[in-house]
């Protein structure tokens, strides 16, 4: 994956008007996939007593809610008013890729291995770029000391990682 990129007053904007659309697609759906198997399969209101039973029916209609707005962004994923979001969605998959390795990698880096470097950089820069994207500036000042220090190293050692680009090989390797 390559770092791009990415016009953060566009990201804003259309990542909230598709988190706005799901939030409704996703309660509209699921009150009227309720609705439907209600009144297929649901019981009657019994006088005197306030359940009518139908709890498993309306759950059922929260599942099949959820699965229908899943497969509606799977499907729209690849749309040009999704290119910000879902960018920022697989880069974010992969930096938790790389968080569960990370303990293996920052030794390695440690031992001056360059893959483990690369993957340090690549990382670094992609979470600085989240972190703007998102307004998450509480951690960035430890970010930004800490990509100082990977490239004080990298400059010792004589090397020049720009981090802009990772394979998911490169990442196999630990």
């Amino acid at each position: 994956m390559n770092l791009q990129h990415i016009d953060k007053a566009i990201y804003r904007q259309r990542s909230n008007k598709i988190m706005m659309a799901l939030v409704a697609a996703l309660s509209l759906s699921s009150l009227a996939y309720g609705a439907i198997l209600i009144a297929l399969f649901g019981q009657g209101s019994v006088e005197g007593i306030e359940s009518t039973g139908n709890f498993h029916w309306n759950l059922l209609g929260v599942v099949a809610g959820v699965v229908s707005c899943a497969l509606g962004m799977n499907h729209l994923k690849q749309h040009a008013f999704m290119k910000e979001a879902y960018y920022v969605w697989r880069l974010k998959q992969l930096q938790n890729q790389i968080y569960r390795k990370l303990a293996k990698i920052k030794l390695a880096a440690k031992q001056d291995d360059t893959k483990a470097l690369s993957i340090l950089s690549f990382y670094y820069q992609s979470l600085r770029q989240v972190y703007l994207l998102d307004d998450n500036t509480l951690t960035l000042a430890k970010l930004d000391a800490d990509i100082s220090q990977l490239n004080d190293k990298l400059q010792r050692l004589g090397l020049s990682l720009e981090g802009q680009s990772l394979s998911l090989e490169q990442l196999k390797a630990f």
